[in-house]
């Protein structure tokens, strides 16, 4: 299964019909039962390879339960609105090592809000058939009107449909860009994006794992 959600070949035809295999698997409704530890995920590349950082929190206190990370060979080229099958092996590869699985996966990056309802969260929450959630800090595609009120939310419209919400997290920030992934629906997803905010303009799931992988980059550049 996950060899054929990351499609090895480079061809626009086959990076196509992938993407709508996962568009057409993704579930976009709560799909879970308890919400007890919720994990964050970021990822920094470091020469030709990409660190992928997961931290697992518990989702009432957002205290770390679990930090780790993987290293691996970037194999895929960079190409926008096909992120998915340069970042996703590494997020998938670093998810299997935890020990403590987390009920929910936030990821920087988009979910159904993309081009064709492919991003990054989407695609490792079908990998993994794990509730996802993406948050991402620009607006990839869409319309929407700029919130200007702390914790004024409002609908990303693609196509006619409301495909994710423009959050404005902290006074003074940019907004962030929320979206259901997998399993989970957009009411739940700015329900628990707003639960995880801890006066930062990004929810501490994902604060924790950049700040975490950013550590991890800076000791591997330092050779330490």
């Amino acid at each position: 299964m996950e060899s054929d959600i990351f499609c090895k070949k480079r061809d626009i035809i086959s990076l196509l019909e992938t993407q709508k295999i996962v568009a057409d698997q993704a579930i976009v409704e709560d799909r879970f039962e308890t919400l007890k530890g919720v994990a964050g995920v970021d990822q920094a590349f470091f020469d030709d390879k990409v660190i992928s950082g997961i931290v697992v929190l518990d989702y009432e206190t957002m205290d770390a339960l679990e930090k780790i990370h993987s290293i691996e060979e970037v194999d895929f080229p960079y190409i926008p609105t096909f992120l998915s099958f340069r970042e996703g092996p590494a997020i998938v590869s670093a998810f299997r090592t935890l020990k403590n699985k987390p009920d929910l996966l936030m990821v920087d990056g988009c979910g159904i809000n993309h081009p064709r309802r492919a991003g990054l969260a989407t695609h490792v929450g079908v990998a993994l058939d794990t509730p996802t959630i993406g948050v991402a800090k620009r607006l990839l595609c869409g319309v929407v009107k700029t919130p200007t009120k702390v914790d004024e939310c409002n609908p990303i419209l693609l196509d006619g449909k409301h495909v994710g919400a423009s959050l404005l997290s902290k006074s003074g920030c940019n907004p962030i860009y929320i979206a259901p992934g997998h399993r989970v629906s957009l009411r739940t997803t700015i329900k628990i994006v707003k639960h995880c905010l801890r006066g930062y303009k990004l929810p501490e799931p994902i604060r924790v794992a950049h700040e975490y992988v950013g550590r991890v980059s800076k000791r591997l550049n330092s050779g330490t």
